[in-house]
């Protein structure tokens, strides 16, 4: 028996039908019944005609859709949340644009580089998981717990953070107070250093 066949317009209306930033080679043979083989073929001839994009190996997106990163990212680990400097220079606390797009996980750290972009998840203690909240579909630090969690990390010798360069407008005191109580007592001195800065 041939094997059902596909259009392309119809592939394109299933995958946007699916509301996902990214499919998965899983997603698309639910989608086109076709054998695993046949299906890598397909894929590679609609990458050649950039009806899709490749975002890693295994993971696309339509290919007239702007790729975002960091939502495509928190999907595929999961659970996670942005945070760090990449929230923090979203919030204009930090000046420097981060090349590194990090995310707090539960889970095991790890490091993917999703369509030329470096992306970190680095492991936070499950207490250590809250003060986040979903923005544009994604999970995303309130700066409060975006700063915390960077503290956290400098004070295990596992980041850097210049505290004189940052600017701390955006940043309630109370709530970072309530927040800092759930932390080790080791990032005290830190969190005494960042206060020396504030308005």
């Amino acid at each position: 028996m041939a094997a059902k066949r596909i259009s392309t317009i119809e592939l394109i209306k299933k995958l946007q039908s699916l509301d996902k930033g990214y499919f998965t080679m899983a997603d698309m043979q639910k989608i086109t019944d076709l054998p695993r083989d046949s299906l890598k073929v397909a894929i590679n001839r609609l990458i050649e005609k950039e009806v899709l994009t490749r975002i890693k190996r295994g993971v696309y997106q339509l290919g007239f859709s702007q790729v975002d990163v960091p939502k495509v990212a928190n999907q595929l680990y999961y659970p996670s949340y942005l945070s760090f400097e990449s929230v923090l220079s979203r919030y204009g606390i930090l000046s420097q644009i981060p090349y590194t797009q990090t995310f707090a996980t539960t889970k095991r750290s790890k490091k993917m580089i999703l369509w030329e972009t470096e992306v970190e998840f680095r492991q936070l203690k499950k207490e250590l998981f809250f003060g986040y909240k979903i923005d544009e579909g994604m999970y995303i630090a309130e700066p409060e717990k975006a700063l915390l969690d960077q503290l956290y990390m400098v004070s295990r010798g596992k980041g850097s953070l210049n505290i004189k360069e940052l600017d701390l407008k955006e940043i309630n005191k109370e709530l970072l107070g309530k927040y800092a109580r759930s932390f080790p007592a080791y990032i005290k001195n830190l969190l005494d250093e960042v206060k020396k800065y504030y308005d």
